[in-house]
């Protein structure tokens, strides 16, 4: 075996153990902020006001609308939101940026899908995400694996 086919071989264990090393410290991440976020739902629907779906989302109504239909999947919705994590880190704000967004409700994670068709114009609702409704074990910017998610969403328009 030449050196180079050794330094080769050597590199790719180096890089298969630096990428599984990465994986593992993910998935403990993902399995602490899954705990937080399963203690605090738990606690959540005990608060007056907040509504648990079947699939789990959970949700509190801060503003009824005067709207008197629901977006479907394939509607065009325009929304302000401002989306933080359990910590209170804000990780996205239409609201913050001054600029509503446009977008189709099967566009987004499955929590803002089921949450959308939930809501009519003018509603604004605080949504709690279960990591399962939002990215999951991915890690997204600012959103670490396994987190909760919660967004203040008003539904502005429907198209």
């Amino acid at each position: 075996m030449s050196v180079t086919s050794i330094v080769v071989t050597l590199l790719a264990i180096g890089l298969a153990w630096f990428i599984y090393s990465g994986n593992q410290k993910q998935k403990q991440i993902a399995q602490i902020n899954r705990l937080d976020a399963e203690e605090f739902l738990a606690k959540n629907t005990q608060k007056e006001g907040v509504v648990t779906t079947e699939s789990g989302l959970q949700y509190e109504i801060i503003h009824k609308g005067e709207g008197t239909t629901s977006p479907s999947l394939n509607d065009s919705v325009t929304v302000h939101y401002h989306g933080t994590l359990l910590s209170g880190v804000v990780f996205d704000s239409s609201v913050d940026r001054g600029e509503a967004l446009t977008f189709s409700p099967k566009q987004v994670i499955s929590g803002w899908t089921e949450a959308l068709q939930l809501m009519v114009e003018g509603d604004k609702f605080r949504l709690y995400i279960h990591p399962e409704l939002g990215y999951g074990d991915r890690a997204a910017g600012k959103i670490g694996a396994g987190s909760l998610l919660i967004f203040e969403v008003e539904l502005i328009e429907i198209k």
